[in-house]
């Protein structure tokens, strides 16, 4: 009798007719991945599908595959993409690269196969080659964890991830980075007036909105709780920032939300800033954005306030 604690790999999911049919389907077109065993908070389950020539792993923000994790080197190891295979090889790091328990020698590749387990310092990775059921599931899994279930928009546990990760690059490159804070003004008045179904209409459509036309696809847009929601604006300079900010907040205003034969106006009011040259922590960044959305809530809603 086998232990319950089986390795990883060895366990079965077990579908039939249609499910089975579908996943198949799916599964073609689903690239090789990587995805975490074993890691720093945050990281554990997240997945990589392997779709460019090259990825770099490593601790260095810039790295196609990045970890937080200081058993990591810099640019650890790498991956090239060479026609069916996937080859990896180690870049001389300091604590090694390991496949199933053997270590690899530096700048030596290694032809990956389903299921290879690889430790990069203390992180561990479960290879996936092309059309496997798991990688489906893994991104299916992973989608669900870090998305708010009523608008869609990434959840409090996606951005308290995202945060730090931007604001590592934004130090590490130089780049430009803006976070804006806001929510539904007198929110509670509108579930009191129309209920709250109406309220979950309201949060829906203005995440729609926001999330499908006012924000590019690079960015992030994630609800924080309640009526409370978070834009990351990755590489915007604070002017750029303020124009977009304008744009939402005029746009919410403008928007008729209907719900059941009835309008609803719906205003928001928004606290903006601009991460500073020697600012390093997310905390403060962040903080900085949530007092001036308090600003343009004392300054009589409706409005943009900047720090």
């Amino acid at each position: 009798m086998k232990s319950r604690r089986e390795d990883v790999s060895e366990k079965t999911n077990i579908v039939t007719g249609e499910t089975l049919s579908g996943r198949l389907k799916g599964a073609d077109d689903t690239p090789p991945a990587l995805v975490v065993l074993i890691g720093p908070v945050g990281f554990v389950g997240k997945q990589w599908l392997l779709t460019q020539p090259e990825y770099v792993i490593g601790r260095a923000v810039d790295c196609s595959i990045f970890l937080d994790d200081r058993s990591v080197s810099r640019n650890h190891a790498k991956i090239n993409i060479r026609g069916t295979e996937i080859v990896l090889s180690d870049l001389g790091s300091a604590n090694k690269t390991l496949v199933n328990g053997t270590t690899l020698s530096p700048m030596n590749p290694y032809t990956l196969n389903n299921n290879d387990q690889i430790k990069v310092g203390n992180v561990i990775f479960k290879y996936l080659e092309r059309g496997n059921l798991e990688a489906i599931a893994n991104q299916q899994l992973n989608e669900k964890m870090q998305r708010d279930p009523l608008t869609g928009a990434y959840n409090r546990l996606a951005l308290q991830e995202k945060g730090p990760e931007v604001m590592k690059r934004s130090e590490f490159l130089n780049e430009d980075l803006a976070v804006m804070v806001f929510d539904i003004d007198h929110f509670k008045k509108i579930n009191d007036q129309h209920g709250h179904p109406a309220g979950d209409f309201v949060l829906k459509t203005l995440s729609q909105i926001i999330g499908k036309k006012l924000v590019r696809s690079n960015d992030f847009f994630a609800r924080y709780g309640g009526e409370e929601f978070v834009v990351i604006l990755i590489g915007s300079p604070m002017k750029n920032a303020r124009e977009v900010a304008e744009r939402i907040r005029s746009t919410i205003e403008t928007t008729d939300f209907e719900y059941e034969t009835k309008k609803i106006p719906v205003t928001i009011s928004i606290g903006l800033t601009h991460r500073k040259k020697d600012e390093t922590e997310w905390e403060v960044l962040f903080k900085r954005a949530d007092e001036a959305l308090y600003q343009s809530k004392q300054g009589g809603r409706n409005r943009v306030s900047f720090q």
